[in-house]
């Protein structure tokens, strides 16, 4: 169960550093644009927040990723910790989008249902 919950967990955080890439570096190109369905003037007047925002997910993302690498080398408590931090937040956080804009529906599972799931497992993993 534990590889299970970490394996769910590594695929948030490169769903969360692809976000990041999409905010941060790639926000006012047309693909970015049409898939968070906004104009060329609002992506220009909302690049700064974008890219603020984009560093929040690698934030989460190399959470993610450090409690992965510290869970394998045989730290399992900071390892969890910090996959539970991050992906707990990942999940939160889509659950805030979701109750605040739920005709951002389909964005909040996408970045939400995921780390959910490995909170989940990896929760019943360690408890075994």
């Amino acid at each position: 169960m534990v590889v299970a919950g970490l394996i769910f967990a590594g695929v948030a955080a490169l769903v969360h550093v692809y976000i990041f890439v999409m905010e941060s570096l790639a926000w006012t190109t047309p693909r970015v644009r049409a898939t968070f369905g906004t104009s060329e003037e609002e992506a220009l007047a909302t690049k700064s927040m974008a890219f603020n925002q984009g560093f929040y997910n690698l934030f989460l993302a190399i959470a993610v990723v450090v409690g992965i690498v510290f869970f394998t080398i045989g730290a399992p408590a900071v390892g969890a910790t910090l996959v539970f931090v991050g992906a707990g937040s990942m999940a939160a956080a889509a659950l805030v989008l979701l109750l605040s804009s739920p005709d951002k529906r389909a964005a909040a599972l996408k970045q939400g249902v995921i780390p959910a799931i490995a909170v989940v497992i990896l929760a019943v993993g360690v408890t075994l």
